[in-house]
């Protein structure tokens, strides 16, 4: 690939910014390392120094001060208490005019650059960007439409219903079972629920991340998760954590996880993952790249949990670990998903 000015979009206000931040500087090394003239910017706080109007003239290290992720979520407040202007507009101060100077934009955000909002104001400007369209954004975001897409084109998942805050279940509650905000990821907002007593306190606590919640039928089993990119699936990685569920201390935190790919199950079971990451692809309408999420139960059943359209790209990420597998360091990784985007 010829050198490309790149800004590696990262950070934000959500609750999975100390993983974009993660993602967003492991990308910006892979990067530089390519020979690419490659500027780190934080969507949400922007930039505030000299010579913004042709940033890609500057040089220094754009990921100096940027922290590792802690076992907790960070406190959203104290960031938008960092920005003198208050936060009535998402993008911070000149982060649209730097990403009209880049070739492309690398998306590394996680929540709040998942839901296509991002992604429809770039499209409107002109500005390239790696990952899904507005649409197919929005779509995966929403976990209770995308499980409708996969119980009308036969997508197997676990059964669910949404509900509103301040709405009564529309059907009565089996346990164990699954309480999750609607619009989320990283595990923020997702709890498994043994009892009524347990069920009630997560309904509470997932309100507060998201006006709707999803509840969902617990499938006990193995965890998995299968990248896709162009349509094409990656081996499956298995998941399993050395204790509890997959959860964000689980997700991020070196040695809390036994992560195992190629996935050691038999061949016919890698296949039905694999087909059933690229029938989510199509149903979805993904582009570029995306990885979904699955259980299998004791039964040797999948269940497709969710699809996530801008992957971690951290240290201990899944998405690069699958395409170890088949032979591409994390570099030609980052250098993939440049060129496969800006075919989309």
């Amino acid at each position: 690939m010829e050198a490309m000015k790149i800004v590696v979009l990262t950070g934000g206000i959500s609750t999975e910014r100390d993983v974009s931040l993660s993602s967003g500087s492991m990308i910006y090394q892979a990067l530089c390392e390519k020979g690419h003239n490659v500027v780190l910017v934080d969507v949400f706080l922007g930039y505030e120094g000299e010579g913004a109007e042709d940033i890609f003239r500057l040089r220094r290290d754009w990921c100096a001060d940027t922290a590792g992720i802690l076992n907790t979520h960070p406190d959203l407040d104290e960031i938008r208490a960092l920005r003198p202007d208050g936060d009535r507009m998402y993008f911070g101060p000149h982060v649209i005019s730097i990403c009209r100077q880049a070739d492309i934009v690398f998306m590394a955000l996680h929540g709040d650059g998942e839901n296509g909002r991002i992604q429809a104001a770039f499209d409107l400007m002109g500005i390239r960007y790696t990952g899904s369209d507005y649409v197919s954004s929005a779509i995966a975001m929403d976990k209770a439409l995308a499980k409708e897409l996969f119980f009308q084109n036969g997508i197997p998942t676990p059964a669910s219903f949404a509900l509103k805050r301040g709405q009564q279940e529309p059907e009565a509650v089996s346990f164990p079972c699954v309480v999750k905000v609607c619009s989320g990821g990283s595990s923020v907002g997702v709890y498994i629920c043994e009892d009524a007593a347990a069920y009630q306190e997560a309904r509470r606590e997932a309100y507060t991340y998201d006006d709707t919640v999803l509840v969902e039928q617990y499938i006990r089993g193995r965890e998995f998760s299968v990248g896709v990119i162009e349509g094409k699936a990656l081996p499956a990685i298995e998941i399993a954590p050395l204790n509890g569920f997959y959860d964000y201390k689980n997700k991020y935190q070196a040695g809390s996880t036994v992560e195992t790919c190629p996935a050691d199950i038999p061949e016919e079971a890698e296949m039905r993952l694999r087909s059933t990451a690229e029938a989510v692809f199509r149903v979805l309408r993904l582009k570029a790249y995306a990885r979904m999420d699955f259980m299998m139960n004791e039964a040797g059943e999948i269940f497709c949990l969710e699809a996530n359209t801008l992957p971690g790209m951290t240290p201990t990420s899944l998405l690069p670990q699958e395409a170890a597998a088949q032979g591409m360091d994390y570099g030609t990784l980052c250098e993939h998903l440049i060129e496969v985007s800006l075919r989309k």
